[in-house]
């Protein structure tokens, strides 16, 4: 019988956490991730759907929404991505299809990205450094897609200044991770 055991993105046991005078940066293993994309012609249907499964309604382009343990953030038209915490939703994908029936197609993304979240007052001296986003303009619930030195990442603001999410392909999480490292080293 194999005994498997979970690793981060970056392939440990346990989250990797870096440490800066003024910045944290975490690495967050712990959510699960769903994409949704409307089917042709019910878009208003599957958004419906999605919005009494989460609490809130699906966010609009350049934006993010939270309600309960659920946030969901514009990718693309007409699509959605979904987060809630792993322990509690493993599933999430089968409850968001569950929801939305024919009305829209969802994936299983948990896998495929990982996240990193810098939390404190030197966020947007690291984030300027990799990214063209203006991080001191983004408000809460503001996100965006951008690169983040030469990879296609979205950023989420999650508190104005001072909390940012960085979401990336799991497959570059350890490019991701120095280019963080190597920016706060830079510029604190």
């Amino acid at each position: 019988m194999h005994e498997l055991k979970p690793l981060t993105p970056l392939g440990g046991e346990t989250p990797k956490i870096d440490s800066f005078d003024g910045l944290r940066i975490s690495e967050c293993p712990e959510w699960a991730l769903a994409s949704v994309t409307a089917r042709r012609g019910r878009a208003i249907d599957a958004a419906a759907a999605v919005e009494k499964l989460i609490g809130t309604a699906l966010p609009d382009i350049a934006m993010s929404a939270t309600a309960g343990p659920f946030t969901a953030f514009w990718s693309g038209p007409q699509q959605w991505m979904i987060e809630a915490p792993h322990d509690s939703h493993e599933d999430l994908a089968a409850q968001l299809k569950a929801a939305v029936g024919e009305t829209a197609s969802i994936t299983e993304q948990t896998d495929g990205w990982c996240r990193f979240d810098l939390e404190g007052a030197r966020c947007h001296d690291v984030l300027e450094r990799l990214c063209n986003a203006n991080t001191r303009a983004m408000e809460r619930g503001h996100a965006t897609r951008t690169r983040l030195e030469h990879l296609g990442c979205f950023l989420i603001c999650r508190t104005k200044d001072i909390h940012f999410s960085v979401m990336g392909p799991r497959s570059s999480a350890g490019s991701i991770h120095h280019a963080l490292t190597v920016a706060a080293t830079s510029a604190i």
